[in-house]
């Protein structure tokens, strides 16, 4: 097996080696710095300010939790222990539904980050093409090989096309 992967990586840079030979043009994106860009900021800023009403809602929901807490604490001493049975219940009830909220909202916050993920990749891969077609690049790689020269880096051009 390991033979075979080696075999296909030499022959990958031997194509490689070809294009380059032949007076292709190669190009390279880092998809380090498109990450770290500011249209990647932008997107979690998006996310987090969609998401903060229900952060609100849920630490409120918390805070009042914590209020029927204390508020029982207090009056542990002039409750019956069936009194207090029952409100210690009603507490842990709205724990359990308070974890279900949060988990919800969790995984609603997953889902739609994978969503804003998504069309920022697209959003890169159709700057790429773009790129590529009207500069008439052969080849742009994304984050391969050991070393990569500034010459084929077309990284900022990428990120002024994504927007």
């Amino acid at each position: 097996m390991r033979a075979f992967v080696n075999t296909l990586i030499g022959l990958f840079l031997m194509g490689f080696a070809l294009i380059s030979l032949a007076g292709s043009k190669v190009g390279y994106v880092q998809m380090k710095v498109i990450m770290q860009s500011q249209q990647s900021i932008d997107v979690g800023k998006k996310l987090m300010a969609e998401f903060k009403p229900r952060n609100a809602e849920l630490e409120k929901f918390r805070k009042q939790i914590q209020d029927k807490e204390a508020a029982l604490e207090k009056e542990a001493t002039s409750l019956s222990q069936r009194d207090f049975v029952a409100k210690r219940q009603e507490i842990e009830y709205l724990k359990i539904d308070f974890d279900r909220k949060k988990n919800r909202q969790h995984e609603d916050f997953e889902m739609r980050k994978h969503e804003e993920l998504n069309n920022f990749q697209n959003n890169i891969n159709a700057a790429v093409t773009s790129i590529g077609q009207n500069e008439g690049y052969d080849l742009i790689l994304y984050n391969t090989g050991g070393y990569i020269g500034p010459k084929v880096d077309v990284t900022d051009k990428v990120l002024k096309l994504v927007k």
